[in-house]
């Protein structure tokens, strides 16, 4: 055989060879991503499964479809690969986790409080972000990330919505909560959580600035609507959506002040008092609001108002500061003078 044909036989050879790898590597790469994504589901599948346990509910693959927006035929092999591993019960029509997978699932759960916790405290994600942005990362932090996380935020108990976050070793803090439409009418209470599904409810929430820690008193109930004072504003809404609000009482500590409003809504010529900082001014904001003294009992005004009202210059210890209204809502403040007094 001549040189050339030689080379010419390597030639195809190497191409035959480097052919052979291309196809082992994509199906390799798909195989990876098909084994992701059975994983993604089968955690989602698992948290759901546990919010319906905590529920007092019961769910069939039907609801899982539902709830995940997954067709049947793709659950139901992994619901028999999870039946099998041990993840869930078996005998029973409902499904039901086992120890294992309510210890799995209570995993997932600590890891996407945790996330949100991280996002609200050090980020510039707005809420409406957090729940999406920590259900994509759930997937993917391992224990040791876990861990490092936890003690970075200071291992917290609750999340920015008002959940309990699981501890390590997957204890979950006891909560007695009652939905707004069930609190007595004129009794004080403080809003301590509220439910971020499903997302078109929670946006209804937000858009009225209810906070997790604001103050309430709830003046009139009926089958179409509620309707509470809640610093400064009264605010109602249709039972379904007050259901996602929960409230517990005052303790002996705290008091309800009936004339407090947000600093957002101070006019020029009044002056106030601060009564304190939301609990939903985080991270750099709320160092920003304490280095330029603004605390319990320091005297406020408007200084100067932008033609478009936002932002606003307040004027704190001699000293004129520029302030969003979505960080002065963050703001909780008490009248002294009013427009010609």
């Amino acid at each position: 055989m001549n040189p050339a044909a030689i080379n010419l036989l390597i030639f195809f050879v190497l191409v035959i060879v480097v052919w052979g790898l291309i196809i082992l590597i994509n199906k390799r790469n798909i195989l990876q991503g098909k084994s992701k994504e059975q994983k993604t589901i089968t955690e989602d599948i698992l948290k759901q499964l546990f919010h319906v346990e905590q529920s007092q509910r019961t769910a069939t693959i039907a609801d899982l479809s539902g709830a995940l927006k997954i067709k049947e035929k793709k659950i139901l092999p992994l619901i028999e690969a999870m039946t099998s591993s041990g993840l869930l019960g078996s005998g029973t029509e409902a499904l039901e986790l086992s120890d294992s997978g309510r210890e799995y699932a209570i995993k997932i759960v600590r890891v996407h409080r945790l996330w949100e916790k991280y996002l609200a405290e050090n980020t510039g994600h707005q809420p409406s972000e957090w729940h999406y942005l920590a259900e994509k990362m759930e997937h993917q932090l391992d224990d040791g990330d876990i861990t490092k996380l936890s003690t970075a935020l200071g291992n917290p108990m609750f999340d920015p919505h008002g959940d309990p976050i699981p501890s390590v070793e997957g204890n979950i803090a006891e909560v007695k909560w009652t939905p707004l439409p069930s609190y007595p009418l004129y009794q004080p209470g403080k809003i301590v959580h509220i439910e971020d599904e499903p997302g078109v409810v929670y946006q209804q929430i937000l858009a009225k600035r209810i906070l997790v820690g604001s103050h309430i008193k709830i003046v009139g109930s009926s089958r179409s609507e509620v309707v509470f004072n809640c610093e400064g504003r009264e605010v109602s809404f249709s039972p379904i959506v007050a259901a996602n609000i929960s409230i517990e009482p005052l303790s002996s500590e705290e008091i309800y002040e009936e004339n407090s409003i947000r600093l957002s809504a101070l006019e020029v010529g009044e002056n106030a008092k601060v009564l304190g900082i939301s609990q939903e001014c985080r991270g750099a904001n709320r160092r920003r609001l304490l280095d330029l003294g603004i605390l319990p009992g320091t005297s406020i005004e408007v200084d100067l108002r932008s033609p478009l009202r936002d932002p606003i210059a307040y004027r704190v210890r001699n000293t004129s500061i520029a302030l969003r209204n979505s960080l002065a809502d963050l703001i909780l403040i008490n009248k002294t003078t009013s427009n010609g007094h």
